[in-house]
């Protein structure tokens, strides 16, 4: 399994890694709050420490939540009930106070991991919504049979909407996934890239705008 530790204490980070890596798992490190915003995207579960240097552990967890559904156990040395409660509420699926017991928090990981929406299931390779066909391993568009050429930037917003068509998505998650971090991206980078794809694929109802919110690919258009 693949695990974010997000530590900014180095002997803490080295002896979960280690161990980590010595029950099965695939560890990476990161000190910063805000290389998780990127790094998260790679990761089946996040450890993340609240007393981080650079953005408090509280805000990385809701910035998180806003754009991914990956499971997140705090690991943090605030053991206050005002603390615990912040976190839980603000979308972590657990809790614990340094320091850490391995196995306990080995069976944690496999805890939350089995609760995850995903189930660990990986998404079809093809995509298809009415005529369009959109092959997220090989990268490639066909709409009517035909191959339409899209821009690295155009091919990843149209695979994040594929990846859940007919489910709305929100402005948030798209820069997210296709900008590294939703709150570096420039807004207005997705909106010509819409454009971009509404033009070549030629297909305007399929790409529906959720005023306020985002995009879906597919459904109802009411």
């Amino acid at each position: 399994m693949r695990v974010l530790l997000v530590e900014d204490h180095d002997a803490v980070a080295n002896a979960l890694v280690d161990s980590l890596g010595a029950n099965g798992h695939q560890p990476t490190w990161c000190r910063l709050g805000a290389d998780a915003l990127t790094a998260h995207h790679d990761a089946d579960v996040v450890l993340l420490d609240l007393g981080l240097p650079d953005i408090d552990g509280l805000e990385i967890l809701r910035r998180l939540r806003r754009v991914s559904a990956v499971p997140i156990l705090v690991l943090t040395a605030r053991g206050d009930e005002r603390s615990v409660v912040r976190a839980l509420r603000g979308g972590a699926d657990d809790y614990l106070v340094k320091p850490i017991r391995l196995r306990e928090l080995l069976a944690r990981i496999e805890a939350v991991s089995r609760r995850a929406p995903s189930g660990g299931q990986p998404p079809s390779a093809v995509v298809r919504v009415t005529d369009v066909s959109v092959d997220l391993d090989a990268r490639t568009v066909h709409v009517g049979g035909d191959p339409v050429e899209l821009t690295t930037k155009e091919f990843d917003v149209l695979a994040v909407l594929a990846r859940k068509a007919g489910a709305a998505v929100s402005r948030q998650q798209i820069m997210d996934h296709v900008w590294g971090d939703a709150y570096l991206a420039v807004s207005r980078s997705l909106d010509v890239h819409m454009a971009a794809l509404r033009a070549k694929l030629d297909r305007p109802e399929l790409l529906h705008t959720i005023r306020g919110y985002g995009y879906r690919l597919g459904g109802s258009s009411s």
